[in-house]
């Protein structure tokens, strides 16, 4: 049997015939959990001064790629890069062999904008932005979620009217559906809700527990999990966790994702000052929550930038961005994107087990997700975001990554 060392060995002089040619630049190893090493490619870029990609996430497809295997479908945003959240439309690539191929990116117009009337003031466009796909084990459909940004004279509106939004894939055609919105039982209170970059948990019976965030009218703005019936085609709300919220006179909270790991749930949660954890027995009633830190007590430096889990069924890991980097001169401390094993007594993240998944090279990588490729294989996918001008000056160029988890032991709790 091969040994951790042998593994990470061979996986570094590009030894262990995966036919993928990422460029292998780092390993790690959690505290008592699978050994990985770390892969960086390049599927896509764009940078023209004018847009970049961003919002670069990856859903799986069973049995539609070659010989049997899986296609991997990626979206991406077009972003506009004269103002903030303007998102000209959704693209689509994919990959049939594991990443060694991958099409060119096009526009999916099944997800493109909308013309729509809000609150009986006029036309505006609705699209559709922080998507994530995600492979829907029991309806066998690729699911994605999101939610809308609406727009009024080329501006987002505010206050702005959000809903959750969704679509799925069909792999034999190779196409999208036209994006849906989720019905919500009170839409004046869920005014402005919805699911944009957070990251589901789908029950063994076909539920979902789907985070989202949001207000009602001129409230700030708090989180809650949604448990959710899919049938294949619909997703329909059911019902919803309680409200969890901060007053420190913050915009609130935002962005959280949800991982089941060990018997228990898991959020993580963005906010403009500190991100935030806490943790639930059924996935939609959580303790109260508590500010990330390292193990040493210390703050763990990420704010108001989103993070998200990379779960392994022998340790559960953060990935996220942070202060203390060298890297004062990028947005938000945005960059680099680093990953860590987490403690899960004590809902910290530890210090000596972080990793660098993507390197800091001036742009943000702030927005990014999580795909489990294979029972071997983890990726963690971000594009660089062009904003504010100048950030090409250390070096991105617009790229796309694709950071690859190579696990030295099988994730037992792929497909499950």
């Amino acid at each position: 049997m091969m040994t951790r060392r042998d593994f990470l060995s061979a996986a570094l002089a590009g030894g262990l015939g995966w036919g993928l040619r990422p460029v292998w630049r780092s390993v790690g190893a959690a505290a008592d959990g699978p050994g990985y090493a770390i892969g960086l490619e390049t599927p896509a870029r764009r940078y023209d001064g004018a847009s970049c990609w961003v919002h670069a996430r990856a859903g799986v497809a069973p049995g539609a790629g070659s010989d049997g295997g899986s296609r991997v479908v990626m979206t991406m945003n077009l972003k506009d890069l004269s103002g903030s959240d303007l998102f000209d439309a959704v693209y689509g690539l994919h990959s049939n062999d594991s990443g060694a191929n991958w099409s060119e990116p096009r526009e999916i117009r099944t997800l493109g904008q909308e013309t729509v009337t809000v609150d009986g003031e006029g036309d505006s466009q609705a699209a559709l932005s922080d998507f994530w796909p995600r492979w829907h084990a029991s309806q066998g459909v690729l699911l994605g979620t999101g939610h809308t940004v609406k727009y009024q004279d080329g501006r987002v509106m505010s206050p702005r009217p959000r809903h959750t939004a969704y679509a799925c894939y069909d792999p034999a055609a190779g196409a999208w559906s036209r994006w849906r919105r989720l019905s919500m039982p009170d839409e004046d209170a869920f005014y402005n809700l919805g699911a944009g970059c957070t990251q589901r948990h789908d029950l063994p019976g076909g539920a979902i527990l789907l985070p989202v965030y949001g207000v009602g009218r001129g409230a700030r703005s708090r989180v809650c999990v949604l448990r959710c019936g899919f049938d294949g085609a619909r997703l329909r709300y059911e019902d919803h966790g309680a409200w969890l919220s901060v007053d420190d006179g913050t915009r609130g909270l935002h962005e959280p994702s949800l991982a089941r790991f060990g018997g228990e749930y898991y959020l993580t949660i963005r906010n403009d000052l500190r991100g935030y954890v806490t943790r639930s027995a059924d996935g939609l009633d959580f303790e109260p929550i508590r500010p990330w830190t390292f193990d040493d007590g210390e703050d763990l430096g990420n704010y108001n930038t989103q993070q998200h889990w990379v779960i392994h069924s022998g340790a559960l890991f953060l990935v996220y961005t942070r202060r203390g980097a060298d890297n004062d001169h990028v947005f938000r401390h945005r960059a680099p994107l680093f990953m860590a094993q987490v403690d899960p007594e004590r809902l910290c993240v530890i210090r000596a087990t972080e990793q660098i998944l993507v390197p800091e090279r001036g742009a943000r990588l702030g927005n990014f997700g999580v795909t489990d490729v294979s029972a071997e294989e983890t990726w963690v996918t971000v594009a660089e975001w062009m904003q504010p001008p100048g950030v090409d000056a250390h070096g991105s160029d617009g790229s796309v990554f694709i950071a690859r988890i190579r696990w030295d032991r099988p994730n037992a709790l792929f497909g499950a």
